[in-house]
């Protein structure tokens, strides 16, 4: 399988990862962002939640701080939107995404939802970073959920089997207002790196997919 480096000639890369709620960016690409951190040293992470009350400010917040705590420069926000109601809100989710592009300037990596999940909030996530950021690498990755939406990802990261079972055992330390969920569970995550693992014939057998939906090639 053909390869490509994420960060070709950047001296300190900037990622931005963008969740609808406090344990999505974690589940869908946790495990690629503890490769990113360990792959490139100094590496600058915006982290941002929409959704949260109480408990899951909390919740995100330890989730920044144990998967990129260790970046060189982390910046993390927590808005304080409806669960379920992200497009209902769409002028107030569009206003913070202008603002976020203001304050974050120009990442060289976006990590979003997938434009096809079928949760609405993470739609709206996905909707509205491709309409914010126009000219930026994006790559969109994948939630399990009831919906059965998992499609068809043409990019992958592989991991190696230690940051994948460090990514699940912070799944499992952090998010106590999940555990009530049949799906939140340690074989669930494991079976879909290891899916996707096969497909792209990582040597770990594991990996993290994403849908990539444009990309210039020089």
């Amino acid at each position: 399988m053909l390869t490509a480096k994420i960060f070709e000639g950047i001296e300190q890369p900037h990622v931005l990862c963008l969740g609808a709620h406090c344990d999505d960016i974690e589940i869908g690409c946790g495990g690629s962002i503890l490769k990113l951190l360990e792959d490139y040293p100094g590496l600058k992470v915006t982290w941002v939640v929409f959704v949260s009350n109480e408990q899951r400010r909390m919740e995100a917040e330890e989730g920044a701080v144990e998967f990129a705590g260790n970046a060189g420069e982390l910046n993390v926000h927590i808005f304080d939107f409806k669960d379920g109601f992200l497009p209902a809100h769409v002028e107030r989710v569009k206003e913070t995404f202008e603002r976020l592009k203001r304050e974050i300037a120009n990442p060289d990596l976006i990590l979003t939802h997938y434009r096809h999940d079928l949760h609405q909030d993470h739609r709206q996530v996905c909707e509205l970073t491709w309409n914010t950021f126009r000219n930026h690498q994006i790559l969109e990755y994948e939630i399990p959920k009831w919906d059965g939406d998992l499609g068809v990802p043409g990019a992958f990261i592989p991991l190696t089997k230690a940051q994948g079972e460090r990514k699940i055992r912070l799944l499992q330390k952090i998010y106590n207002s999940q555990q009530t969920k049949s799906w939140f569970t340690d074989d669930l995550f494991w079976s879909l790196m290891r899916i996707r693992g096969m497909e792209c014939h990582s040597s770990s057998t594991i990996a993290e997919a994403f849908h990539l939906r444009k990309v210039m090639l020089g």
